[in-house]
């Protein structure tokens, strides 16, 4: 069974968009009709950069620089008039070691990739998506992780980071009863090109493909879950 959602009164705004979830998350969105703004840290001439910049806008930015985000849901803003969903999907793993042995800057770096860009693009959104008409109220949507439910050996702070996506998830549902929805996805292992390469010898076919957690993704922004916010969704599938 499929379902087919319509989003041609909606602008959405799509972080981490040149990586192999975002430009799912890009395409999913354009092919249901909706006005999409992609934005990354890297540019149409990066070669893992995998956005089809001919159905999206992309703006290209920091968004662990908060003058970036600002200028850039600003920029959204002023070219379509509006903003209606937000989704956070900017993020990276780093792992293999234990905290005794992990660097300082490998934590820096997590916090800012995960968690600080979700932070920084919703605090700028949520005022322009309290404006939203589309499906009744803005939606944001950000990406946790299956592993950020518990402490794990070797990835702890790439789990703590994404227990904070979670955090701030239900904290910005909270603040925004009414106005704006705020929801999270949790993958475990997604099927991406990066992934197969640094795990070669895993089971591939029980990884989730990027195609339908961008389903999911939608779904959330959907008048389908107008009664959905604050919710940690599972999007692992077998993995």
């Amino acid at each position: 069974m499929s379902a087919d959602f319509d989003f041609s009164d909606s602008v959405v705004l799509v972080t981490g968009a040149g990586g192999t979830l975002g430009s799912a998350v890009c395409d999913a969105f354009a092919d249901a009709g909706a006005t999409v703004c992609g934005a990354d840290v890297v540019g149409p001439d990066d070669e893992d950069f995998a956005l089809d910049t001919d159905r999206v806008d992309f703006y290209q930015g920091d968004f662990t620089d908060e003058d970036d985000v600002r200028e850039t849901v600003e920029a959204v803003v002023d070219d379509h008039g509006s903003l209606d969903a937000l989704a956070n999907i900017a993020g990276t793993w780093r792992g293999g070691t234990p905290i005794d042995e992990t660097e300082a800057k490998t934590f820096d770096f997590l916090m800012d990739v995960n968690l600080k860009t979700m932070f920084l693009a919703s605090k700028h959104a949520v005022p322009h998506l309290r404006d939203s008409d589309a499906a009744g109220q803005g939606a944001i949507v950000s990406v946790s992780a299956r592993s950020s439910l518990e402490g794990g050996e070797g990835d702890g702070i790439y789990r703590a980071s994404k227990a904070g996506v979670r955090i701030l998830t239900e904290t910005i549902a909270e603040e925004n009863l009414g106005e704006v929805r705020a929801n999270a996805v949790m993958p475990s292992v997604i099927d991406t090109p990066m992934n197969r390469e640094m795990m070669p010898d895993s089971d591939h076919e029980t990884w989730v493909d990027p195609e339908d957690i961008a389903e999911t993704i939608m779904y959330l922004c959907s008048d389908a879950a107008s009664v959905t916010s604050g919710a940690a969704v599972p999007v692992y599938g077998e993995a």
